[in-house]
């Protein structure tokens, strides 16, 4: 690998855990809004950090904290410990974060082991198919991107399988896992998909290959962008639509609904492919990201920039 092809690596694994963040903070006092909030309030398309919704300007929500567990248990044990993680994940929920997804806190607060607690909470409610796997990958896809597609997909299985008990969520954070290990080598994150649904579980791969696919709008959702399928359609849908990281996560905040997460997600996709010079300072300047149930810690832009090169593997000192 020559330093230029590292240097640029580098870039999108850093683009890739900051952009997530970013886009959590850009998105979260739109949450709940009805489409074209974003377009509303900067109409020339330039958008600032803002408060809202119990949130300061800049101030990330629980997909950001859930992925920085993520990034530094992986980083403590040299790869994934599930019983850790989730252990952590405990430790976050009881610490009374702002915002918890309900049947992420359920499973976490309902005193079953780590191994069996989102399995019995599917199994009595049979709902389990949220995007709360996925608002926390970015940190996770980037440190298993260099083992390859198989080891990838097979961790972000594994990792949603402790909050989610559906399938469909598993396969969901398994595709944006391979995405993202996609654009990290410098690829089309789009163009991959066709070979990545070869690799997705066949009882979900048509479901995943019709919000997947190139003439998908969010438009034909046919559940709430809450849901782990048009969550990671949309997020796609932003980054294919458009030409840079700043427009992709205002048409994916402009579509409404859960914005934290679906621009987290387009984030981590758009920073991956883009970079991290191409996310603005003015977004990455207020960024902030409390971890509840951890003291006093606030993560800032230094300090993500800092996870995202461990998780790549790559000295600190070549960020420079």
């Amino acid at each position: 690998m020559t330093d230029e092809h590292l240097a640029t690596r580098t870039s999108r694994a850093v683009g890739a855990v900051v952009g997530s963040a970013v886009g959590d903070a850009l998105g979260a006092p739109f949450e709940f809004g009805e489409p074209g909030v974003y377009r509303a309030h900067f109409p020339d398309g330039s958008g600032e950090m803002r408060g809202g919704g119990g949130w300061d300007p800049g101030e990330a929500t629980d997909d950001t904290q859930m992925a920085v567990l993520v990034g530094e248990s992986l980083l403590e044990h040299g790869g994934l410990e599930p019983a850790d993680l989730f252990g952590r994940f405990q430790r976050w929920a009881a610490g009374e974060p702002k915002d918890i997804g309900l049947q992420t806190e359920q499973v976490l607060t309902g005193g079953d082991p780590w191994d069996t607690a989102a399995g019995l909470h599917f199994a009595m409610t049979g709902r389990a198919a949220g995007n709360g796997s996925l608002m926390r990958a970015a940190t996770s896809a980037v440190y298993f991107a260099g083992a390859g597609r198989w080891a990838t997909m097979d961790a972000a299985r594994r990792i949603a399988a402790l909050t989610h008990g559906d399938r469909a969520a598993w396969e969901g954070t398994a595709v944006l896992h391979e995405l993202i290990r996609v654009a990290l080598d410098g690829a089309d994150p789009s163009a991959a998909v066709p070979e990545t649904l070869r690799h997705v579980h066949p009882d979900h791969r048509a479901r995943w290959s019709t919000v997947l696919s190139p003439d998908w709008h969010p438009d034909d959702a046919t559940e709430f962008n809450g849901a782990v399928w048009p969550a990671l359609g949309s997020a796609l849908w932003a980054l294919r639509t458009t030409s840079s990281f700043e427009e992709s996560l205002g048409a994916a905040i402009d579509l409404g609904g859960d914005t934290d997460t679906v621009a987290a997600v387009t984030g981590a996709l758009a920073g991956a492919v883009h970079g991290i010079g191409a996310v603005p300072e003015r977004w990455t300047a207020p960024l902030h990201v409390p971890l509840p149930g951890f003291g006093d810690r606030v993560l800032r832009c230094p300090e993500l920039t800092g996870l995202a090169l461990a998780l790549a593997g790559t000295p600190s000192v070549d960020s420079r």
